[in-house]
C-alpha cells in the first residue's frame, strides 16, 4: 500500500500554523499536514530521527518553512536539508514574515525551491496558503514522483527498483 502523501509545515506560532492548516484543506490536496514547532523537530521529522524514528513515511510532497524557529532556524533546516543526498530534491517553501534582502538571497543561496512572504491580510493569506498548496501538491512533478523513494533506498538498497528502458 503506498502511504499518504503529505507536507510538511515547520511553524512555531500556533496561530499562523493552524490557519496555514485549515488554508491547506487536507481534503481538497488529499494530503496529510504534519506540523512542528521547531527547526530540530523539521530536522528528525524528516529525517525520520528521535520520536520520528518508527514513522515509515515516504517523504513529504513539500516543506513549508518558516525562518524564525526556535532550536535550529529556518535557514539551517533547509542548509541541512539541501545537503544531504537522501532529501535535497524535496522542494523547500520558506513562509517568512520577512521581506529582509538578506534572508532573501540566503534562502536562494541555500537552494530554497520558492520564497513566500507572508501576507498580513487574512484573505490574502489564505489565497497565498492555497495556492502554494495547490502548485506543489497539484501542478509540479517532482523528481521523487519519477525516482524511487530515496530514504526506503537508504534503509534497505534492495528496494530500488530497476527503471525500464523506454
Amino acid at each position: 500500500m503506498k502511504a499518504l502523501k503529505w507536507i510538511l509545515l515547520a511553524e512555531a506560532d500556533p496561530h499562523i500554523a493552524e490557519l496555514t492548516t485549515l488554508a491547506l484543506a487536507p481534503g481538497e490536496l488529499a494530503c496529510e499536514i504534519r506540523v512542528v514547532p521547531d527547526g530540530q523537530a523539521a530536522l528528525d521529522c524528516i529525517s525520520h530521527r528521535g520520536e520520528f524514528l518508527a514513522n515509515d513515511w515516504i517523504n513529504p510532497v513539500f516543506v513549508l518553512l518558516d525562518l524564525k524557529l526556535p532550536k535550529v532556524d529556518g535557514l539551517e533546516v533547509l542548509r541541512q536539508i539541501k545537503s544531504d543526498p537522501l532529501l535535497k530534491n524535496i522542494p523547500v517553501v520558506i513562509f517568512s514574515s520577512s521581506r529582509e534582502p538578506a534572508d532573501l538571497v540566503r534562502s536562494y543561496q541555500l537552494g530554497v525551491n520558492a520564497y513566500v512572504v507572508k501576507p498580513v491580510n487574512f484573505q490574502q493569506f489564505n489565497e497565498t496558503v492555497k495556492q502554494v498548496g495547490r502548485f506543489w501538491v497539484k501542478i509540479n512533478v517532482p523528481p521523487l514522483e519519477i525516482l524511487p523513494d530515496m530514504t526506503a533506498m537508504a534503509r534497505d538498497p534492495s528496494t530500488t527498483r530497476r527503471r525500464d528502458a523506454c
